[in-house]
């Protein structure tokens, strides 16, 4: 976080118990090719070492932002308790109706729940493993959320029943808690 560029991160635990993940947020991908970052990256610290070495299944995603929906409130929806990820992969010729669709049909119908407070959609610049092209953060203030009317109905339309039927339409879906507080950069 000392990098400059690097605003911020947050850790959060798999809600199942099976991985943990970080988000960082950036002021641009362009941090990641910055002196300062390769520094950090090439000279990791002597923790930073052994855990590359000790911990496996990495996965990394690098995304900019592409549309922000929050509720109204105080509540910075950000550091939210709950946070849900889902991944597509979605092909070219797909991709303005899947983000008409999401952006106008299924986020308004999602947050007509109190409790989901934000949706953060992100076009997936470069990841691995999986060849994933976008990315929906969606913070929660309760799981519960996930069982809602609001979302079964975001569901249940006519626009996403036709998008389903795309053998792409095949999301990744993980529940993740938040974990410790927010780390702000000093950089």
């Amino acid at each position: 976080m000392a990098c400059p560029g690097f605003v911020s991160a947050q850790r959060y635990a798999r809600e199942d118990g099976k991985g943990y993940l970080a988000v960082y947020e950036m002021a641009t991908l362009g941090v990641m090719s910055s002196p300062a970052y390769k520094v950090v990256k090439e000279q990791p610290s002597e923790l930073t070492a052994w855990m590359l070495k000790n911990v496996t299944g990495f996965t990394r995603y690098l995304a900019d932002e592409s549309f922000v929906k929050a509720q109204p409130g105080a509540f910075d929806p950000i550091d939210a308790p709950v946070l849900y990820a889902v991944s597509f992969t979605v092909p070219a010729a797909a991709q303005a109706e899947f983000d008409s669709w999401y952006e106008t049909e299924h986020i308004p119908l999602l947050m007509a729940n109190p409790d989901w407070l934000m949706v953060r959609r992100l076009r997936i610049a470069d990841g691995l493993p999986e060849p994933y092209t976008h990315l929906a953060l969606h913070y929660l203030a309760d799981s519960r959320a996930l069982a809602s009317p609001e979302r079964e109905k975001a569901r249940g339309t006519e626009w996403r029943a036709r998008l389903a039927a795309n053998d792409w339409f095949k999301a990744s879906y993980t529940v993740f808690r938040r974990q410790g507080p927010r780390q702000l950069g000093r950089g």
